[in-house]
């Protein structure tokens, strides 16, 4: 089957273009440069799937399919953490181009980029406090420290062909999965439902979004450039050992050897990628992708049926068609 998110997140479009307004109205009203940077990022193509399992997660779980004013906020608060998060993922990787749109460090500087993705935590951390609900402050402030603490990880587990799967998973939980867990049980305490659907929509939200880092994983290493939007296997190349990697290296022992000399001899990195190919490495990638998809789904059977829960069901298959 076949999904494009424009249909697939029908149900809250409308809440979408309401947010990316008020996004631009919040950064930019009184600081010029971070404007036009907020202007560029909030202008940049996302799908701004986090912000939408928000409003999807909160229409699902009102008794009347409604919005409250502070559901809204925290769908804001949502992607203003998520892209700060990745101002400084580029800033951190020297990356050019997100999304095949040229990030905000090659545009202004590393100076400005870096300015910018901290005056959207701390303008998404006065938000957050004024939701007053102390447990939904607890679980975004989580996020950000997991933010900090995933780069560290992948930082010190460069080139280490040690790094085991659950490792990876940690790592890959406090960058991608953390923020759509806790923003998912964040959207279900603001509707006050009983905690044990706020966790159900919190273990939604991580197999989710380790579904979704294992597909762009796979993807590194499948797909062109073009169409990442980034340069495919980048990640490789500066030493993140991705989940196909480290099947790849369970099974051939020369990827061993190329990694821990961190690809410093002539065709070293192409090499590898034709042992990566060759393994069973994105094939058993796949498979952990779809195993941790068809969790996040299981997790849903607490909602009552409607067209937002429809949605966030078919969201588990839409990461998996990404593959074909």
């Amino acid at each position: 089957m076949t999904f494009s998110t424009s249909s697939l997140l029908a149900p809250v479009e409308r809440d979408l273009q309401i947010l990316t307004d008020n996004l631009k109205q919040l950064i930019g009203a009184r600081h010029p440069i971070l404007g036009a940077a907020a202007e560029h990022l909030f202008s940049a193509g996302g799908k701004r799937i986090r912000p939408a399992i928000v409003f999807l997660v909160s229409r699902s779980t009102m008794s009347n399919g409604g919005l409250t004013h502070r559901h809204r906020r925290l769908a804001e608060i949502t992607e203003m953490i998520h892209t700060a998060s990745l101002v400084h993922d580029d800033v951190v990787d020297e990356a050019d181009l997100r999304r095949n749109v040229a990030t905000v460090h090659s545009l202004f500087n590393n100076r400005i980029a870096v300015l910018a993705g901290d005056f959207l935590f701390a303008q998404s951390s006065w938000y957050l406090a004024n939701l007053d609900n102390l447990q939904v402050v607890k679980l975004l402030s989580e996020v950000i420290k997991d933010f900090a603490e995933g780069e560290i990880l992948q930082d010190l587990n460069r080139f280490d062909v040690n790094l085991s799967i659950d490792r990876y998973l940690e790592k890959s939980y406090y960058k991608a999965a953390s923020l759509i867990a806790n923003s998912a049980k964040a959207a279900a305490i603001l509707s006050e439902v009983e905690p044990e659907i706020c966790d159900r929509l919190y273990d939604y939200g991580r197999y989710l979004g380790l579904a979704f880092q294992i597909v762009d994983d796979i993807l590194d290493f499948t797909t062109a450039t073009e169409v990442l939007g980034k340069p495919a296997t980048s990640d490789l190349a500066s030493g993140i050992l991705t989940v196909p990697v480290l099947y790849a290296l369970e099974q051939n022992p020369q990827l061993k050897i190329l990694v821990e000399r961190e690809f410093s001899e002539v065709n070293d990195l192409e090499r590898a990628l034709e042992i990566i190919e060759a393994s069973d490495g994105i094939k058993k990638s796949r498979e952990l992708a779809a195993h941790y998809a068809h969790l996040a789904a299981d997790n849903l059977s607490c909602l009552s049926p409607s067209e937002s829960t429809q949605a966030l069901k078919e969201l588990t298959d839409y990461v998996l068609s990404r593959l074909y």
